[in-house]
């Protein structure tokens, strides 16, 4: 019997290369680069891809490679290669908004690129996989 990976012990989170699990943890990902804090005092939500995208350059680079790991996930459920590409150029706009000064913090609360990639997963899942379907509150 394998050995179970560190990844493997941990409660909830899910391995594997199954629709399912994909699904899961694409969603996780973009709740934490798109919502995971709520402004005080409003129902405004950012998550870190807002906050890391304060930091000159770097922030916007490291963002953009964690919105790639989504795109990277959508190639492991078999999504066709237009549909990576609109979400690549989700992606690449985000972060060509995030290189200009003052204009990308701002474009971060309303151009919110892992949203449309996330939705653009869950149009695919929801198609070729429907038993991963879940419903959204």
């Amino acid at each position: 019997m394998a050995k179970a990976t560190r990844m493997q012990r941990i409660p909830g989170f899910p391995v594997g290369r199954d629709p399912h699990s994909v699904r899961q943890r694409v969603t996780a990902m973009e709740k934490l680069l798109e919502r995971s804090f709520t402004i005080p005092g409003t129902r405004q939500t950012v998550g870190l891809d807002a906050l890391i995208g304060l930091i000159p350059v770097g922030g916007d680079v490291i963002a953009a490679a964690m919105g790639l790991y989504m795109i990277w996930e959508a190639r492991n459920i078999g999504m066709s290669r237009g549909a990576m590409l609109r979400m690549a150029g989700n992606v690449g706009f985000d972060w060509l908004l995030g290189l200009i000064p003052g204009v990308g913090d701002v474009a971060d609360f309303f151009y919110r690129s892992n949203s449309r990639n996330l939705r653009i997963i869950k149009r695919h899942l929801d198609k070729h996989h429907p038993a991963t379907a879940t419903i959204d509150r």
